[in-house]
């Protein structure tokens, strides 16, 4: 180009901007409208979740379009949480809330605070195939299904649809977000497949305080052992022999190592761990996720943790 004459430099120069106002007066406006969500700031409804994972499901579909509140913090235990003041205030001024279901949410605390304040609920658990548990003889529904991620998507369809009904505009975004979220929960199912099948079959059982890793076990081929059952309500006790017939299961299958759960008081476990002479494996992340800025602070992040954490403990040396 250095060797053209300044006029016709100027000709072509001319004849590009020409050609980008054609192709521009060409693009349908409403097109370009169309791939921009319609929320804004000053029009922000509002998600109250119960749970840091149902909150985190959340946050994936809605990105920045809703304010998503949690009424859970890192390292509490949904199963006897008392709610207060601040819970209630928080739910009046939701728009939509969130629950896990099949009373995760100890006597139901969720439901009642959105009901009492008439608001509209949605369970998200809705969908999945429970596995049942033994509860004071009886059969419950287990509440921990997203400890499978072929469960997490379940959870994560029921909040699309739910927000897609309170705000259609935004429906084709919250669908692109639930499906890029997809791809990446069936990834987190087959690293997690490779990662398990590190440790040999007759190694895979796995002892925590309570059972909340009975879809997790059933999905990867685990043997789920617990003192506490489903809940880890004060209300439902815990026989005196408990501990002492738990201790012999541990013995009898050669039991390598047992977790703590990072939700609940390490005591038991150790006592369990002490008297059956095995080591601590680690803490996993049970019925909430880890605290902002830390590995597990994510529902896929709190997956990777305990895989790796379940992985190093029970692996052949």
């Amino acid at each position: 180009m250095k060797n053209l004459t300044p006029p016709f430099e100027n000709l072509i120069l001319n004849f590009k901007l020409i050609l980008l106002l054609v192709v521009a007066a060409l693009v349908p406006t409403n097109t370009l409208q169309a791939q921009e969500p319609t929320g804004s700031s000053a029009t922000k409804k509002t998600i109250v979740c119960s749970t840091t994972q149902i909150a985190d499901f959340a946050r994936n579909v809605v990105g920045d379009l809703w304010e998503v509140k949690c009424v859970l913090g890192e390292g509490q235990d949904p199963h006897n949480y008392r709610t207060n003041t601040n819970d209630s205030a928080a739910v009046a001024g939701a728009d939509l809330c969130l629950e896990n279901g099949w009373n995760l949410e100890g006597h139901d605390w969720m439901r009642t605070l959105a009901e009492g304040a008439g608001k509209p609920i949605k369970t998200c658990i809705e969908g999945v195939t429970p596995i049942s548990v033994d509860d004071k003889g009886g059969q419950v529904k287990d509440p921990h299904a997203w400890m499978d991620a072929n469960n997490a998507w379940i959870y994560v369809q029921n909040i699309r649809d739910a927000v897609t009904e309170m705000d259609p505009d935004n429906a084709a975004v919250y669908q692109a977000r639930a499906d890029l979220y997809r791809l990446q929960l069936n990834s987190l199912r087959i690293w997690i497949v490779k990662q398990v099948n590190r440790i040999p079959a007759e190694r895979r059982i796995l002892v925590s305080h309570h059972d909340a890793f009975e879809y997790f076990c059933k999905a990867y081929l685990f043997t789920a052992i617990s003192p506490k059952g489903w809940t880890t309500d004060e209300l439902t006790g815990m026989s005196p022999g408990k501990i002492p017939e738990i201790v012999q299961q541990i013995r009898q299958q050669g039991v390598k190592s047992v977790f703590i759960e990072t939700s609940l008081n390490r005591e038991l476990v150790d006592q369990i761990a002490r008297e059956a002479g095995v080591e601590i494996g680690g803490e996993l992340y049970s019925d909430a996720m880890g605290a902002a800025g830390t590995a597990g602070e994510t529902y896929i992040g709190m997956m990777r943790e305990n895989v790796l954490t379940i992985v190093e403990a029970l692996k052949e040396e």
